[in-house]
C-alpha cells in the first residue's frame, strides 16, 4: 500500500548510485539530483516502518525505519464512526470489527467507506501493528503536562500519563525532510480551543505519530497535525481540522463539522 509517493533521500556519495530500495523492494524509479540527494518514487509496501537502502559503487547503506508506509484510511474506528454536520474526509473511512457508520451524508468522504469488510479488517490489523511498534520505540525525551508553547526537534517523546495542548506546539525538522516525531502518551491527549500543531523547516504530517494509551479529544477549532493512533476513542470537536489520520483501535471516532485529510 501507499506506493507512488515521491521522497527525497539525503546522504553522501550518491553520484554513482545504482539502486534504491524501500523495505527490500526496488523503488519505482529514482533520480540522482546531486551527490547528496536522490529523488525516489516509493513502491507499494506493508504498512509501518520500512528500511531505505541506497547502493553505490562503494556498497549498500541501509537505514532502518527511515520511511513509514501509511494505510489509505483517514478515519478508522474499532466499533463505530459517527459524524455530525458537514465534515469532509479525504481518504478512506472505515470501521472494524464494529459495523456502525453514521452521518455520511451529510458528511462527505473523498474516498471509500468500508464497513467491516476485508479492507477494514486489514486496516484494523495494520493499526494494531503500527500502534504496538510505536509503543515499543525507545524514548529520547520525557514530557509531561501541557506541551503548548514548546518547539520540539525530531525524536521519541514519552509521557507517563495525560498530555494537554494549549496554544501552539511547533515541530521543527531543522531542514531534514525525513524527520520523524513519535509521541507516546500513557493516557489521554486533550487540546484546548483553537490550539494548533505547526510544522516548520521541512516537517511533514505523515512523519508525526501520536500513540495514545487511552483516548484523544481535539478541542473546538483545533488545527491538528499527525497520525492519531488511539487505544480507545477519538473525539474531534466542532471546527477542528486534522492533517493526518484519526485511527481508534478499540472504540469510536466522533466527528463534528471537521476536515480530516490523510497525508500523502
Amino acid at each position: 500500500m501507499d506506493g507512488g509517493n515521491l521522497v527525497v533521500i539525503t546522504g553522501t556519495a550518491f553520484s554513482y548510485a545504482t539502486s534504491v530500495a524501500f523495505g527490500g523492494t526496488p523503488a519505482i524509479s529514482y533520480r540522482i539530483a546531486s551527490d547528496t540527494e536522490i529523488d525516489a518514487l516509493v513502491p507499494a509496501g506493508v504498512l509501518g516502518p520500512a528500511s531505505v537502502s541506497v547502493t553505490t559503487l562503494g556498497g549498500t547503506t541501509t537505514v532502518s525505519g527511515a520511511y513509514t508506509y501509511l494505510g489509505r484510511f483517514a478515519v478508522l474506528g474499532g466499533q463505530s464512526v459517527t459524524n455530525t454536520g458537514l465534515s469532509s474526509v479525504t481518504g478512506d473511512l472505515g470501521v472494524s470489527p464494529g459495523v456502525s457508520v453514521t452521518g455520511f451524508p451529510p458528511g462527505q468522504v473523498n474516498g471509500t467507506i468500508h464497513i467491516s469488510d476485508a479492507d477494514a479488517l486489514q486496516a484494523h490489523a495494520d493499526l494494531v501493528a503500527t500502534y504496538d511498534d510505536a509503543v515499543g520505540r525507545i524514548p529520547d525525551v520525557g514530557i509531561s503536562g501541557d506541551i503548548g508553547g514548546l518547539t520540539l526537534t525530531p525524536g521519541v517523546y514519552n509521557a507517563a500519563s495525560s498530555i494537554g495542548l494549549t496554544g501552539t506546539l511547533t515541530l521543527d525538522a531543522q531542514g531534514d525532510r525525513n524527520a520523524e516525531w513519535i509521541f507516546q502518551i500513557g493516557s489521554t491527549l486533550t487540546t484546548a480551543t483553537a490550539s494548533s500543531v505547526l510544522l516548520t523547516h521541512g516537517a511533514t504530517a505523515r512523519n508525526v505519530i501520536w500513540q495514545i494509551g487511552s483516548s484523544a479529544t481535539l478541542g473546538t477549532d483545533t488545527a491538528f497535525v499527525g497520525r492519531i493512533l488511539a487505544a480507545i476513542s477519538i473525539t474531534v470537536n466542532a471546527g477542528a481540522t486534522v492533517n493526518g489520520q484519526t485511527l481508534a483501535r478499540d472504540g469510536s471516532v466522533t466527528l463534528d463539522t471537521n476536515t480530516v485529510t490523510r497525508p500523502w
